[in-house]
């Protein structure tokens, strides 16, 4: 052991899971401390239908005290040899990470031009990734970020993943942009543009980039009784198949002011909003090649806005099983009026119809961008009621039931859009129960009374076992789309030791659809870990879809994890904490954003860079 440099060397070194022998090495260099050093990490070795024989090694460059990179040579008998890498920086205004992955021929090009005779495959071309994602702080107001990532092919997500995550994304996006925030202000100005990530479908389905977008939100009071604001965008939308969009290239710009008067008391407010829309546009040149609806290349829309939100609080004390509680009684209202505007000869730039939800309930516009704003004579009346725990303000019980009243026909769509008629919307049911301190459940429900359908049911439990452990069960279903059944968990067998596993299977059935869509299982793993002060293992036996076309994959992983050396084997850890919500209670009360740009390299960017 050498303290003064941080190394130590063992010669002839067997290392033993309990008495058994699992690696010798007649020479090993570690570290001793927290210093950094340049070396050879740790290798990953696998085996897989589909790469395989499967060996990383990386090697770890401690460049300087504020960046540093690793290489990672990387061979599959099956496909080829690659070279990764990774760069960092830090410094006291910012940091960033560059990611990148070079493979001059993949074999794997090979076999989609022979299952694939009629497409344009090139069975020599190189495959790469880019990844850089950074932040640069000007001060306590500004800050500049970048999230760009690039990849060479339609199929290099697919190839280069392992996890449903990864296989079913069909774009990544790239962004760029400065932002800012202060006390009663948020403004920014970016661009993104959009990479197609999914071989079965052609550029003209990505979004459009935008080149660049501004924009500026402000609310502050004013005077005593009265809240006033505005929010501001400014964009240039551009595609690169722009010919076979239904709009050409353009911007618009989008402005909304708006005043409201926030009146409350301890058990009640009620807050009247009044705001003034406008959104104008520049098409350029062919705007109305494939849609004849649109005649002028400079089009507007405007129109006020006009809201009422109110609401009552009733409180009482209650006692169940000799706990003391605070139940609630929460009504409350939320009428929306908007006159009719005829936005057919409108574009759609970046506009779609919300999902209805509990939120779409008390929003303002049905849609998520400024290219439609809903007409609407409506009322929403809705209830939710809490039991709260007094002795630590724990939420026993939370449910809440919602329905909104059209008393007009809304006549804004969006192509392939049915309007609103007048009647009543699916009530929207929502509760979470916590049956002890260990055990919750929680349901979503809609039904719709007109065609007396259920539209969507979710149910959803979780059961926390010992200090770690956690079994989860779910169920979806969403009218004509999905029905799914997830369950998982690890399970704690002794201080040491725990199994963990994962059922994700699809019930959706449709015989009409083109290609039939059958029951099927979507990803199924079954593993052990051992866990010590020094040393884990963990072994799981997975079987997951690998591709958009449903084909299977079979894996054995397997990982040692000696503390404060580093690992050997599969990424096992960061397949478990996807797969196992809670998965050491780290990600317990996680939820993941629902539009996020796929990692393009999901698990192959090699082990975490520490010697």
């Amino acid at each position: 052991m050498d303290s003064d440099e941080g190394w130590g060397v063992a010669r002839g070194a067997t290392i033993r899971i309990g008495k058994v022998p699992v690696l010798y090495a007649p020479y090993i260099k570690f570290p001793i401390d927290d210093r950094r050093h340049t070396g050879v990490l740790f290798p990953t070795i696998s085996n897989s239908g589909r790469n395989g024989f499967d060996y990383r090694q990386p090697i770890y460059l401690n460049l300087a005290p504020n960046y540093d990179a690793t290489l990672t040579p990387r061979y599959m008998s099956n496909r080829g040899l690659s070279l990764a890498g990774q760069f960092r920086y830090l410094y006291e205004g910012g940091r960033g990470v560059f990611d990148g992955n070079w493979m001059p021929s993949d074999d794997l090009m090979q076999e989609h031009a022979d299952e694939n005779p009629g497409a344009s495959i090139d069975p020599g071309a190189t495959r790469g990734m880019a990844r850089f994602g950074a932040f640069h702080n000007f001060n306590r107001n500004w800050q500049a970020r970048a999230n760009l990532s690039w990849i060479s092919d339609t199929r290099y997500v697919e190839d280069f993943s392992n996890s449903l995550y990864g296989g079913s994304s069909s774009s990544i996006t790239s962004t760029l942009g400065l932002f800012g925030r202060g006390r009663h202000w948020d403004a920014g100005i970016m661009a993104d543009s959009w990479q197609l990530a999914d071989y079965n479908l052609d550029e003209s389905v990505l979004p459009y980039n935008r080149l660049p977008r501004l924009y500026f939100n402000w609310e502050q009071p004013l005077a005593r009784w009265f809240r006033a604001g505005v929010q501001a965008e400014a964009v240039r939308f551009q595609h690169d198949d722009a010919p076979r969009r239904a709009f050409a290239d353009g911007s618009r710009i989008d402005f909304k002011p708006y005043v409201s008067m926030p009146l409350q008391g301890a058990s009640w407010y009620i807050t009247p909003t009044l705001a003034w829309r406008y959104t104008g546009y520049r098409l350029e040149d062919g705007f109305a090649a494939s849609n004849p609806a649109v005649t002028d290349d400079s089009p507007s829309r405007s129109l006020p806005i006009a809201s009422l939100d109110a609401g009552l609080f009733f409180d009482r004390d209650t006692e169940i099983k000799g706990n003391r509680f605070l139940q609630t009684l929460e009504p409350r209202l939320f009428y929306l009026n908007v006159p009719y505007r005829d936005q057919s000869g409108l574009p759609l730039f970046d506009t779609r119809p919300f999902t209805f939800s509990w939120g779409q309930l008390f929003r303002d516009n049905r849609y998520s961008g400024p290219d439609r704003q809903t007409d609407a004579n409506q009322l929403t009346v809705a209830m939710t009621s809490r039991l709260i725990r007094q002795s630590d303000g724990h939420e026993k019980l939370a449910a809440s039931l919602g329905q909104i009243f059209y008393f007009d026909e809304s006549r804004v769509t969006v192509p392939g859009e049915i309007p609103v008629e007048s009647g009543k919307s699916a009530w929207v049911a929502d509760a979470n129960y916590s049956i002890n301190d260990r055990w919750t459940v929680g349901a979503s429900y809609q039904w719709d009374p007109k065609f007396r359908r259920e539209d969507l049911a979710s149910l959803r439990t979780r059961y926390l076992v010992g200090d770690d452990g956690v079994i989860n069960l779910g169920y979806r279903y969403r009218r004509s789309l999905l029905e799914q059944v997830d369950f998982s968990f690890l399970y704690p067998v002794t201080p040491s030791w725990s199994v963990v596993g994962r059922y994700y299977y699809s019930m959706y059935e449709n015989p009409n659809s083109n290609p039939v869509v059958e029951p099927k299982l979507l990803e199924a793993i079954a593993g052990v870990q051992w866990d010590s002060c020094c040393l884990a293992v963990r072994v799981l036996a997975r079987r997951y879809v690998r591709n958009r076309d449903g084909d299977m994959n079979n894996a054995l992983q397997v990982e040692f994890v000696l503390k404060g050396l580093g690992s050997a084997g599969q990424d096992t850890e960061r397949t478990l904490r996807r797969a196992i919500l809670g998965y050491y209670r780290d990600d317990l009360y996680l939820v993941p954003p629902s539009n996020t740009t796929p990692d393009p390299d999901d698990n192959d960017s090699g082990p975490d860079p520490t010697p």
